[in-house]
């Protein structure tokens, strides 16, 4: 058991700041809360129902009838434009900051936007050019 006056915090001064034992509490929480998931886990296991049926074990796809090979191979198309959401949406989070900024920034922040803007516009031109995000072959 872990006497009471160590989980009390103390006076700080100047140098005791950097002392590791002030990371005692945190480790000791962190270390609380993997053991309460561990055994919440556990006990879950142990007390749960275990009524395997050939129904429950069977695989569920949103109610539709399991037809062909689940290994087919994907159209690499989905995956493309996926990754160009991701990235464009990526993007459009970086005008918050400015939005924020907007009157000290003054008209370098606001050149230094249209720069950004600009590449952003071109990477989609590009993206365009390839026809990355043409549905047809």
């Amino acid at each position: 058991m872990i006497p009471y006056f160590l989980l009390q915090s103390l006076p700080v001064s100047a140098t005791d700041v950097n002392n590791s034992f002030n990371y005692f509490p945190i480790a000791l929480q962190l270390l609380f809360a993997a053991g309460f998931v561990v055994v919440m886990m556990g006990v879950t296991h142990w007390l749960g129902p275990k009524r395997p049926t050939a129904e429950k074990l069977d695989n569920f796809e949103s109610g539709i009838e399991i037809s062909g090979n689940a290994r087919q191979p994907l159209a690499v198309k989905y995956f493309l434009v996926a990754i160009l959401f991701v990235l464009f949406d990526v993007e459009v989070i970086f005008f918050y900051p400015y939005a924020v900024n907007f009157r000290e920034l003054g008209w370098q922040g606001f050149l230094a936007v249209l720069a950004f803007v600009g590449f952003f516009l071109a990477g989609f031109y590009y993206i365009i050019k390839k026809g990355a995000l043409k549905w047809e072959d």
